[in-house]
């Protein structure tokens, strides 16, 4: 079983494909559950952000598990396949492992470090974990790779400006407001994750007031209570309050996260007739859209979409925090995936172990049949001397093939052992699953050819 992701984001894809891609919360499962009745899908986790749609799975065979994901997501966007692969990315076995540790790290960010990747992915696993779509391989693998996002934020400063999506669209709204958020009235339209981002950003920007907006009131006024909480006057209400907010805010962000269109532009050309010309920065961090595109028509706004900070943080910052951020992450993934393959070649060497005792067994029953006078204490001391003779001979074969199992041919090692020895093949998936007591950790899958690192499907 082989590690394949399959993903579309900011970096292979435009901001409108991947709004038709995007996956709301409450489809996440019933998707989830798609791909793990695929044929050749037995693990699988989502992860859906503002600039990114992956999937991680544990496939049985590449080009089988590529057209199972591959499938899956044309059916969601409702593009066709030829049309959607044109901006697919896919990484597998070796790359799948660096890619998924580079992403955690927020390497291949819009805004490059941003520190928000953790959350997302953290909660992207939780889901699938709840979903049952998460075995041992994506398990142990989501949690290294959280593992090594942390490691990578704290030890090399790249997230020292605490950059992201928010503080870069914020930073544009104060551009367009006389450089400055402060004294200003914001409206904050979203209370999950990114909403109270915006909000803690626009406290710390100096807002002289938030309103929080969402369809749940309660949330809206559980962040509001949090940001008055930190001294910044804030409020909530329900979207049907959204006209009446905009009159008087100077900037609003909308991250909610909803499939359809949320601020409309009747609801904001209504607000300008009454704003007297003031103007009005628009953040609409949502994916798809939460505001209407044709608001940008509208005179004295300014919006600020993912498809501006797209084209104005394209290139990213490629500075020496990065670059010690990238040899970290290739440090690790080789660290990782040599620690898999000498996992695998475990098996082996304790099957060679059982064979070589069972030869050992069955030639002292013998020597007994043969010599049934023979003293016990000597029949004890032969036995043990056999069995010394055999460990010793044993010792570095096996010691050997753990070492070379860490290199990139590792399990060609494996494999000639068993050759050697004779070993069933199945015989080494009998102790994995005896050791680890999870089915999925014994089965084996073998390609009909060795696919690439990385492909284009």
């Amino acid at each position: 079983m082989t590690v394949l992701v399959v993903g579309l984001s900011h970096r292979s894809a435009p901001v409108e494909v991947l709004e038709r891609a995007a996956v709301g919360a409450d489809e996440v499962p019933k998707l989830l559950d798609e791909l793990l009745h695929a044929e050749h899908v037995s693990e699988a986790v989502l992860l859906s952000t503002c600039n990114r749609i992956e999937v991680y799975a544990v496939v049985d065979a590449f080009h089988g598990g590529l057209a199972d994901v591959s499938t899956v997501l044309s059916r969601q966007t409702g593009m066709q396949l030829t049309e959607l692969t044109e901006h697919f990315y896919v990484h597998y076995a070796g790359s799948a492992v660096q890619h998924l540790f580079a992403v955690a790290s927020g390497l291949d960010s819009m805004v490059v470090g941003e520190a928000q990747i953790l959350g997302q992915l953290r909660t992207a696993y939780a889901v699938a974990d709840e979903a049952g779509t998460v075995g041992r391989v994506l398990h142990e693998l989501a949690q290294q790779a959280l593992r090594v996002g942390k490691r990578v934020h704290s030890s090399t400063g790249i997230d020292a400006a605490g950059a992201s999506v928010v503080s870069e669209a914020l930073a544009d709204a104060a551009a367009a407001l006389d450089g400055t958020l402060a004294g200003r009235r914001a409206l904050v339209v979203g209370a999950g994750a990114m909403g109270a981002l915006a909000a803690a950003h626009l406290r710390r920007a100096g807002a002289a007031e938030v309103v929080v907006l969402n369809r749940t009131p309660e949330r809206a006024e559980r962040l509001a209570q949090n940001i008055a909480g930190q001294g910044t006057p804030a409020r909530s209400g329900g979207l049907e309050s959204l006209a009446a907010e905009l009159a008087a805010a100077d900037v609003m962000v909308a991250c909610t996260g909803a499939v359809g269109t949320v601020v409309e532009h009747t609801a904001v050309a209504g607000a300008v007739v009454t704003r007297a010309g003031r103007p009005l920065a628009v953040c609409d961090l949502g994916l798809p859209r939460d505001v209407d595109p044709s608001v940008a028509e509208l005179a004295g706004i300014t919006v600020i979409d993912l498809v501006a900070l797209q084209r104005r943080l394209g290139e990213g910052d490629r500075g020496a925090a990065v670059a010690a951020a990238q040899e970290l992450v290739a440090e690790e993934a080789q660290a990782y995936l040599a620690a898999q393959r000498s996992a695998e070649v475990t098996p082996t060497v304790t099957a060679l172990r059982k064979r070589a005792s069972e030869v050992i067994d069955a030639e002292l029953l013998r020597l007994d049949s043969r010599l049934p006078d023979l003293e016990t204490k000597v029949r004890e001391e032969f036995g043990r001397s056999v069995r010394r003779v055999v460990d010793k001979l044993l010792h570095t074969p096996t010691v050997q093939v753990k070492r070379l199992a860490e290199g990139p041919d590792g399990d060609s090692y494996a494999a000639a052992l068993r050759a050697l020895f004779e070993l069933d093949p199945q015989t080494p998936a009998a102790v994995a699953l005896q050791r680890s007591g999870d089915v999925l950790g014994a089965l084996e899958a073998r390609l009909d050819g060795p696919p690439p690192e990385e492909a284009t499907p």
